[in-house]
């Protein structure tokens, strides 16, 4: 049964692809360049299947220890046990028994169905929690269901009914999420999971964390908040009857520099230019999860003319001249 239900998450993967492949190009993250930019709000298919991995507890098991430290051990528990009085004729029977116990005690809690299902609901659970806690003014990252209301009714009440596919419908669609688990090797009952997201413009992205199945995705649903919330470069922002076009750095997004001037002299390079103190402060409050920058406190930003934006030490002004700080880094972005 099992395989049977693989085969169909797999050939649902197989078919979404085909049919994004061939949305027109004025789809929403249709295009199948890997260097393309993913697309400014993301809608993953809300069907997410976890398949099994190995059981890197019983692994660690069997080879976590040389052959020699595994006969040591055994000595000293076969010792234990004569000087706590067994019979050593009933000494293997005896640890036999203690370790089918053990194993059986494993297998019970590693047989039970509904692992999958917990790791899917608890990763939508911990992107939702993120996104209540931080209040973005946009969501870019949503689980996106392309039926309509009374057709998933229908499909609760028959799971066996095939799915009917609208192209025009499946065109918002961006990618699907899909992952794995293993019990980890500590063997005291966390598993290790992994996330995969495959967009149609060809970007991945991959997420691990380690922990108890009812925790361990609120660590990933963090990290895709981060990726995907996070402040992209390059992009656009409006400020008040104008538009900034953020570039970030020569070498990504904030970069640092030994000096203001060089700072000024690596965004002149991108055809742009360092903040202003009105657009630092602006961006700051817009903040990192809704297209600004936050500056930082313990950073100092660079600024044109050998000016410093340190917002510890707002009185009384932010903008200070490069000469009382000296031997700093400056961070920094680039504008346009």
């Amino acid at each position: 049964m099992s395989r049977l239900i693989v085969s169909s998450l797999l050939g649902l993967v197989l078919f979404i692809g085909t049919v994004m492949a061939q949305t027109p190009a004025n789809g929403v993250g249709v295009s199948s360049n890997s260097n393309a930019a993913a697309p400014a709000v993301v809608n993953i298919w809300p069907r997410i299947p976890f398949t099994r991995g190995k059981d890197l507890c019983q692994y660690h098991d069997a080879y976590g220890q040389t052959k020699s430290e595994q006969m040591r051990e055994l000595t000293q528990t076969v010792r234990s046990l004569l000087r706590e009085g067994v019979d050593s004729r009933n000494m293997v029977a005896l640890l036999t028994t203690m370790d089918d116990q053990v194993n059986q005690q494993r297998k019970v809690a590693g047989s039970s169905p509904g692992m999958d299902v917990l790791l899917a609901g608890s990763l939508k659970a911990a992107v939702d929690k993120v996104y209540q806690e931080r209040r973005p003014q946009t969501r870019r990252f949503n689980f996106f269901n392309p039926a309509p209301l009374n057709e998933l009714l229908k499909q609760l009440k028959d799971p066996q009914k095939q799915a009917v596919w609208d192209p025009q419908v499946m065109r918002a669609l961006s990618g699907v999420a899909y992952g794995t688990y293993a019990y980890a090797p500590t063997c005291r009952g966390d598993v290790v999971v992994t996330l995969h997201i495959d967009l149609t413009c060809g970007n991945t992205y991959h997420y691990q964390a380690q922990g108890f199945p009812e925790q361990v995705m609120q660590s990933i649903g963090q990290q895709v908040f981060d990726t995907f919330q996070q402040t992209q470069f390059p992009s656009k922002i409006k400020m008040g009857q104008r538009s900034l076009e953020l570039l970030g750095s020569p070498g990504g997004a904030i970069g640092t520099a030994p000096t203001p001037q060089s700072a000024e002299k690596a965004c002149h390079a991108m055809q742009a230019r360092l903040p202003t103190a009105e657009e630092y402060e602006y961006l700051s409050n817009l903040g990192d999860w809704n297209g600004g920058v936050t500056c930082a406190r313990g950073k100092l930003w660079a600024m044109a003319n050998d000016k410093v934006m340190a917002p510890d030490l707002p009185n009384p002004s932010p903008v200070r001249s490069v000469a009382e700080f000296p031997g700093q880094n400056f961070s920094y972005y680039c504008v346009r």
